[in-house]
């Protein structure tokens, strides 16, 4: 056996240029596959990583439409329910820097910290924040890119909230939790409120809030949502995971479309590996004639084949990841984090998808292998001895 995978390597540096061409368009393939698969993956790590305690309650007919403040108390209210908080989309940019897209929210300090555990910050930055009116908390993320520290004056002009608004950096968070955006601004909802029309105030975007205990998050929502049923405005409940789903729903065609993209790519890889192994067995019909006549068996020769194969396909799955790998972790994830961490708040190549696509790039190679194989196996002596070029 190991003398016949001698062979099978020793027949890939036989044509060198072609060999490397191959294994280069199954390593190209295979990156942009890593690539695919993550952009997918990480797309879903809200959903993945999202609390199993946490519940999210919004209007009814659509996320855009408010709620009455006074929702927040009767949820509070809700047997189950542990602590609950409120925020509002505020939609504001940075005027000296208005392509910088981050996500923006007036919350409730002191019960957001409650809900949203998995929010680090360090005590005196907290201390800091509660008790400054104008005061905000960043991301890590988000004060790298924006060269924002504490302490730091900053200014935003709305849009959905229009006007000029003065912030200070009462302090930088970090996460515990993958499915946390470290590149958000939250600040007081108080401060927003004060600041707003009669006919705008005292409305939130909507509540989350923790319970204690998650197998029973069907049925609180449902009480909260029933609480509901006869008032001017409805809610509807779901869990923090069903939230995200429902987010992603809006890029499902997105989604499919990467899907369909990532399957054409293997689709590509697996005849490049096929024609690159169809010429050989092609080339060395002869060769496979005179093994046939001195004693080798068919098994033989379609064990060339597919082991020549097989080999293609763990080079270039190795390569392949060991490329990948290091370029979006070490390199592309990083970025994406810091500019796009509202949509990718991780970004990252899973080791179950550089796993996977080392899998891939063997078992294409050698279902690539099988036609060639055969062929080989059932090659004629008479008629591949009598052939000539």
């Amino acid at each position: 056996m190991i003398r016949l995978l001698l062979v099978a390597w020793r027949n890939l540096g036989r044509n060198r240029l072609r060999t490397v061409l191959t294994v280069a368009g199954a390593v190209v393939a295979l990156i942009a596959f890593v690539m695919l698969r993550t952009v997918l993956t990480s797309w879903s790590v809200g959903v993945d990583y999202a609390a199993k305690e946490r519940l999210a309650t919004r209007h009814k007919v659509t996320f855009i439409m408010p709620l009455p403040k006074r929702y927040i108390e009767d949820i509070r209210a809700v047997p189950g329910v542990k602590a609950a908080t409120w925020a509002n989309w505020f939609g504001a940019r940075d005027p000296n820097r208005p392509d910088e897209f981050f996500a923006n929210m007036a919350c409730d300090a002191e019960s957001t910290l409650k809900v949203f555990g998995d929010l680090q910050l360090a005590e005196d930055q907290k201390q800091a924040w509660l008790t400054d009116r104008q005061g905000a908390i960043i991301g890590d993320l988000l004060a790298k890119r924006m060269e924002w520290k504490v302490g730091q004056k900053v200014v935003l002009e709305g849009s959905i909230y229009p006007g000029t608004w003065e912030f200070k950096v009462s302090g930088i968070y970090t996460a515990s939790s993958k499915a946390i955006d470290r590149s958000q601004f939250f600040f007081h909802w108080d401060y927003m409120n004060d600041k707003l029309p009669p006919g705008r105030k005292d409305q939130i975007g909507w509540v989350m809030a923790t319970i204690d205990d998650a197998s029973k998050s069907a049925e609180i929502s449902r009480r909260i949502d029933t609480m509901f049923d006869d008032r001017d405005v409805q809610t509807v409940t779901m869990s923090e995971k069903n939230m995200q789903l429902s987010f992603m729903a809006m890029f499902s065609a997105v989604l499919t479309a990467l899907e369909i993209v990532s399957l054409a790519i293997l689709i590509i890889m697996l005849l490049i590996l096929g024609n690159t192994i169809a010429m050989g067995v092609r080339e060395r019909t002869r060769e496979y004639a005179v093994l046939r006549a001195i004693g080798f068996q068919p098994g033989h020769l379609a064990f060339f084949v597919v082991a020549e194969s097989a080999i293609l396909g763990i080079l270039a799955g190795l390569l392949g990841v060991g490329i990948a790998y290091p370029f979006v972790n070490g390199f592309v994830g990083r970025g994406i984090e810091e500019n796009m961490g509202a949509w990718f708040p991780y970004f990252r190549v899973e080791p179950w998808v550089a796993g996977v696509a080392i899998g891939i790039g063997i078992l294409l190679a050698v279902v690539a292998s099988v036609i060639p194989a055969w062929r080989a196996s059932s090659v004629s002596v008479i008629d591949a001895l009598r052939r000539v070029g």
